[in-house]
């Protein structure tokens, strides 16, 4: 049976946390649960809580009194750890990567490489499917989508091609949305083409930039003074936001002065360089490729 999920960049990202036995963590993206199984190993006294939005996580949760899981997107941070008497935390890490629970379950519709409907939603309590954004988003809004999120050139001809295809027949399955863009995906690049277009579609679905954006805000005013936020990527928009935020305190990446004209920073960082996986990883593990880890602490 194929494992809920294979964490990327396991040892590298624990490290990262610096651990203490009695500090207080939170995992923001549980899933399969091999980065909490990770922490708790370090922990005597310490307690951790982890979030995830997706109910099907809620059947990996690990039997530990140390452990508090949330069922909760986690870009309500601030407001859940109050709600269980948390103030401030000594770690924290965001592992924002698609488990491959979620792009293998062929009913999730995360996947190109099955025929499934077009659904995406990390929280299936959640209104709005993929098959629901082809639907109803006009030309203009698909197009910067998959502009924006999936960085294709021909977004505006994959939007018009979408709208007419629609006025025939709904695109709700993969192949609905894979015919109506027959002869505007690239035979030589067609993984990779659809891969992007389907990572625009999920990021709208799940507001993935907007949800990632009040996460790291609100890190930043529950971590205490030396705590350290470890977060992986998988891919540039992601990756863009977490350097500016970690380097400066703001997404544009502009460093932000004192009356007396200092630089202001929230951070101190522990990896300068990307950390990537190693061969060794990769080959044993293809999904963790893109991965990309970042580590900061607290000043």
């Amino acid at each position: 049976m194929m494992r809920y999920h294979i964490p990327a960049l396991l040892d590298e990202s624990i490290a990262g946390l610096n651990l203490r036995p009695d500090g207080i963590y939170v995992d923001v993206t549980y899933g399969g649960g091999g980065h909490s199984a990770a922490i708790l190993k370090h922990l005597t006294s310490g307690r951790l809580i982890a979030f995830d939005q997706d109910t099907d996580a809620a059947a990996n949760v690990i039997s530990d009194e140390r452990l508090t899981f949330l069922n909760q997107n986690f870009r309500y941070l601030k407001n859940n750890l109050r709600y269980i008497g948390v103030d401030a935390i000594d770690g924290l890490i965001a592992d924002l990567g698609v488990s491959f629970h979620q792009f293998d379950s062929q009913e999730r519709g995360f996947s190109f490489r099955n025929d499934a409907e077009l659904d995406m939603r990390m929280n299936r309590q959640a209104t709005v499917k993929a098959s629901d954004i082809l639907r109803t988003y006009d030309e203009e809004q698909l197009a910067n989508i998959f502009y924006s999120y999936g960085e294709l050139t021909n977004s505006r001809k994959l939007a018009a091609a979408i709208v007419s295809a629609r006025v025939k027949a709904p695109v709700v399955t993969v192949s609905d949305l894979t015919g109506a863009l027959k002869g505007l995906v690239p035979p030589a690049q067609e993984n990779k083409f659809l891969a992007k277009l389907f990572q625009s579609l999920r990021i709208e679905v799940n507001q993935e930039m907007e949800a990632l954006q009040e996460m790291l805000q609100q890190a930043l005013q529950v971590l205490k003074p030396g705590g350290r936020l470890v977060v992986i990527t998988y891919h540039s928009l992601e990756d863009r936001l977490v350097k500016n935020f970690m380097r400066t305190g703001n997404f544009e990446g502009e460093s932000e002065k004192d009356f007396y004209g200092n630089q202001t920073v929230p951070f101190r960082q522990i990896n300068r360089k990307v950390i990537v996986p190693s061969d060794e990883e990769t080959e044993k593990n293809s999904r963790a490729r893109s991965a990309r880890l970042r580590i900061a602490e607290k000043i």
